[in-house]
C-alpha cells in the first residue's frame, strides 16, 4: 500500500486528437503525471464522461479492453495502443463503499476519455486502471456525494481520477478557433473562482452561473468534475491547463494532493 494520501484529479480531455499533439495541454499532463507516478499509486479509480449509462457501473476485467469511442479521424489515432492492466482490489473496495449503489459491468473498457490523457500522464501504462461510469440517473449533487464515498480510496494507495471538460459543447464546436468563444471563457473563468474558493455549493449548482446552457448543454462531461470535489472536500486545487479551444471546449483541469 502506498504510503503518501493519493491525488485526486480532473482532467479536460478535449478531442482524440490530442493524444498526438505535443502541446502546452500534452505538456500540462506530462507534468501532473510525473506527479502522480511520483506517489506509487496502487491503481487509478477513472471516472469517465464517455461511459454515461443508467445506473452507477464499474469495471473487474482484469485486462480491461481498449474502446475507441471515436470516428472520422485519421489511421495514426486508431494505433495507438494504450491497454493497462485493471485491479480487483479497487473494484471490491468501489462496492463495499457503495454498496447497492454500484454495479460491476464489463461490456466497455478504457474509453477515448481515459486513455487519451493518460496516453500523455502515464504513457507505460504501468498503473493499473477501473473505470467507472457517470450516473445519468443522477444530478450534480449526486456526482458530489458519490466523490465523498469515495474519498477513502486516496488513503489507500488510489487515485480518483476525472475526466470530462468543464465546457463542452460540441454543436458550438468551431474548428478554426484556437482559443474559446466569450461565453466559454466566461463560465470557465466562474467555475474556476468557485473552485479555488471551494465554493462547491457554487459548482454543484452550476445552472446558475453564466452560460450554463452553452457550455453544459449535458451533464455527461461536467459531472466528473463534481466527482472529484466530492473526493477532495476542503482541500486547495493546483490548475493546471487553463486553456480554451475550438470555441466550445475548456481543458481547464484541477489537481488535489
Amino acid at each position: 500500500m502506498a504510503d503518501k494520501r493519493q491525488m485526486a484529479v480532473f482532467v479536460g480531455h478535449g478531442d482524440p486528437m490530442m493524444a498526438l499533439r505535443d502541446d502546452e495541454v500534452a505538456h500540462g499532463l506530462r507534468a501532473m503525471g510525473e506527479k502522480v507516478l511520483a506517489d506509487a499509486p496502487r491503481a487509478i479509480l477513472a471516472v469517465s464522461a464517455h461511459w454515461f449509462t443508467r445506473g452507477t457501473l464499474v469495471q473487474s476485467d482484469p485486462t480491461p479492453r481498449q474502446v475507441n469511442d471515436m470516428y472520422g479521424f485519421p489511421p495514426e489515432l486508431y494505433a495507438i495502443k494504450y491497454r493497462p492492466a485493471g485491479n480487483a482490489g479497487l473494484t471490491a473496495r468501489v462496492q463495499e463503499l457503495l454498496g447497492s449503489d454500484v454495479m460491476v459491468d464489463d461490456t466497455w473498457g478504457i474509453d477515448h476519455g481515459v486513455w487519451t490523457p493518460l496516453y500523455h500522464m502515464l504513457p507505460a501504462a504501468n498503473v493499473p486502471v477501473v473505470e467507472l461510469s457517470v450516473n445519468a440517473l443522477g444530478d450534480a449533487r449526486y456526482a458530489y456525494d458519490l466523490g465523498r464515498r469515495l474519498a477513502p480510496l486516496r488513503d489507500e494507495g488510489f487515485v480518483v481520477l476525472g475526466s470530462g471538460n468543464v465546457v463542452h459543447n460540441l454543436r458550438e464546436v468551431e474548428w478554426d478557433n484556437p482559443a474559446g468563444t466569450k461565453a466559454c471563457d466566461e463560465f470557465d473563468a466562474a467555475v474556476r473562482s468557485a473552485v479555488e474558493a471551494r465554493d462547491d455549493e457554487k459548482v454543484i449548482n452550476y445552472q446558475q452561473l453564466p452560460h450554463a446552457a452553452y457550455a453544459v448543454p449535458t451533464p455527461d462531461h461536467y459531472l466528473p468534475l463534481l466527482t472529484v470535489l466530492g473526493a477532495s472536500e476542503g482541500e486547495k486545487p493546483e490548475v493546471f491547463n487553463d486553456v480554451r479551444n475550438l470555441g466550445a471546449i475548456s481543458m481547464t483541469s484541477y489537481a488535489f494532493a
